[in-house]
């Protein structure tokens, strides 16, 4: 969902279609960020409308990947090839970052009676606290 919802926004936003500027999205993205880190502390398990909310910020972020990516530039004459080749970039990143997770953490410890609370309570925290101060440093300076 993720991916489909940035991918429409960065495609729209780079055609000129869309537009948000960077000073209302980059402090939704970190708030974003935040939200995600504070539902994994109290949501004891996840529901079907979290998809709905992973595509809302995937369309937020698409407009922030659009930011970057105008930095560099988008070849017109590879527009797709190169949408495409940065998403492939964006989920690979991702997955390696799960994966490491996973290995580092989840294979052997994800069935533990504490896991929530020692693993999973602790890194959200530190991820809603590094949203906050992101979208407090986007707001501010």
């Amino acid at each position: 969902m993720f991916t489909i919802a940035h991918t429409i926004t960065l495609g729209l936003s780079m055609n000129g279609i869309i537009y948000l500027p960077a000073n209302i999205v980059e402090p939704l993205i970190a708030l974003s960020i935040a939200y995600i880190g504070i539902e994994n502390i109290f949501a004891s398990s996840l529901h079907k409308s979290r998809l709905v909310l992973v595509f809302a910020f995937g369309l937020l972020h698409g407009m922030g990947f659009a930011g970057v990516l105008a930095d560099f530039g988008m070849p017109d004459d590879a527009f797709a090839t190169a949408l495409i080749s940065f998403n492939i970039g964006v989920e690979l990143g991702q997955i390696a970052v799960i994966a490491v997770a996973y290995l580092l953490l989840g294979s052997w410890m994800s069935h533990k009676p504490w896991y929530h609370q020692r693993v999973i309570v602790p890194v959200s925290a530190f991820i809603s606290v590094v949203g906050l101060y992101w979208t407090y440093d986007r707001i501010v300076f």
